[in-house]
């Protein structure tokens, strides 16, 4: 039986990688696969996280199964940083969160309770977004649509289609959006428009499914999740899909969490009562090791400030990699859009939708070794003062 399995295809973004390891230029340069590198182009282990396990491996004494949901102490921790620690919901006790193997995790769970208790309702998200978000639901049997999201003509938000598309949402259906540095387009709305979106919602009477992955790496931690508070200070009713990946660059431990905010207590614990058993249904129980690395950071002031200030460090070399790609391409005469680079550096996150096209990005793998994903997304986070010049010559070359 097994020997009719037809292999499937390489994954999209992690496919690449596989591809760059073997290739044996000593010029390439992967930009393709979102993880955060140093401008050594390392992805390092933060001091912090050390420190943490540090105290861990002292103070652990079981590795006895978690609750279902994960330590009450991570989900304290969870809604804090997303929320604020003066959060009315957190206050009224109407959030409970459930630790997951990473943001992809808390995605599937959050499938799998839509699907078993709301059956008729679709899940719309934005024209484009990361390209696992489809599959993810698909495979949880969620109906899928979407919504204009980018536009091409500006490298910006189409904020007037997304509207309009957003209010002819049914109410009942699920709108995913993106908490803060939209992948693949690393394009976010305003703290202005935030607002108008969130009123839009509550309007249509549908529930906002928020994928929150890169809290930090725009312009702040509470600025990151301005939009957030936004939809919760309109909606009663939010799923949130949270990662510790990339700020806390736990990549491989796979951190994530499903934090359920309603109008009562009663309906969050209802709630959160299916997500423990979806959870039991697909894998039991969570990991520890990074839930209480994130904890133990976070209930430390001295960690946490330590924390804060390597999570800036990143943020800031994130965003002076796009000054300096966007200089370097303007040296070499590169215009990626009418307009000019400018798009660039305004463009927010590890993520820049730069406007190549796939035939160019494929003649930046196959001449230059350079690795992007199809859709011309960058992992701006690659970038170094390294390989910046081999980068640039080689866009300028492809799109000359």
């Amino acid at each position: 039986m097994l020997e009719t399995t037809a292999p499937a295809p390489p994954d999209a973004i992690l496919g690449l990688t596989e591809a760059y390891k073997a290739d044996p230029d000593p010029r390439k340069i992967n930009l393709g696969v979102g993880v955060y590198k140093d401008a050594a182009g390392k992805t390092p282990v933060l001091d912090a996280v050390k420190g943490a396990e540090h105290h861990l491996l002292g103070a652990q004494t079981s590795k006895s199964y978690m609750p279902i949901d994960g330590a009450p102490a991570y989900g304290k921790a969870v809604r804090q940083l997303m929320f604020g620690a003066d959060s009315p919901a957190i206050a009224q006790g109407r959030a409970a969160t459930a630790n997951t193997p990473g943001g992809t995790g808390a995605l599937r769970i959050a499938g799998e309770y839509l699907r078993k208790n709301h059956p008729e309702a679709t899940i719309r998200m934005s024209e484009p977004t990361w390209a696992n978000h489809p599959a993810i639901f698909e495979a949880a049997g969620v109906p899928i649509k979407t919504y204009p999201y980018f536009d091409k003509a500006t490298n910006g938000l189409a904020f007037d289609a997304m509207l309009g598309a957003l209010r002819q949402v049914p109410g009942g259906d699920v709108v995913l959006l993106h908490g803060c540095c939209h992948n693949p387009t690393g394009v976010d709305p305003t703290a202005e428009q935030w607002q108008t979106i969130a009123e839009v919602l509550a309007e249509r009477d549908v529930l906002p499914l928020i994928d929150f992955a890169y809290q930090g790496f725009a312009e702040g931690l509470d600025e990151d999740a301005a939009g957030l508070r936004a939809v919760m200070g309109k909606c009663d009713e939010v799923l949130i899909c949270s990662s510790f990946s990339k700020n806390f660059g736990l990549y491989c431990d796979r951190v994530g969490a499903l934090t359920v905010v309603t109008g009562s207590v009663e309906i969050t614990a209802a709630v959160h009562s299916q997500v423990k058993a979806a959870i039991r249904r697909v894998y039991s129980n969570p990991p520890a090791h990074g839930a209480a690395i994130v904890s133990t950071i976070l209930e430390d002031p001295a960690l946490t400030e330590q924390w804060k200030g390597e999570l800036a460090t990143m943020r800031d070399r994130i965003n002076s990699m796009r000054t300096l790609f966007t200089t370097k391409l303007d040296d070499r005469g590169v215009r990626l859009s009418p307009d000019g680079n400018g798009f660039i550096a305004r463009q927010r996150g590890m993520f820049s939708f730069s406007g190549l096209n796939k035939d160019q990005v494929a003649k930046l793998r196959d001449e230059h070794s350079i690795y992007i994903v199809g859709s011309g997304r960058i992992n701006v986070a690659g970038i170094t003062a390294d390989n910046v010049d081999h980068l640039c010559d080689a866009i300028a070359e492809v799109t000359r």
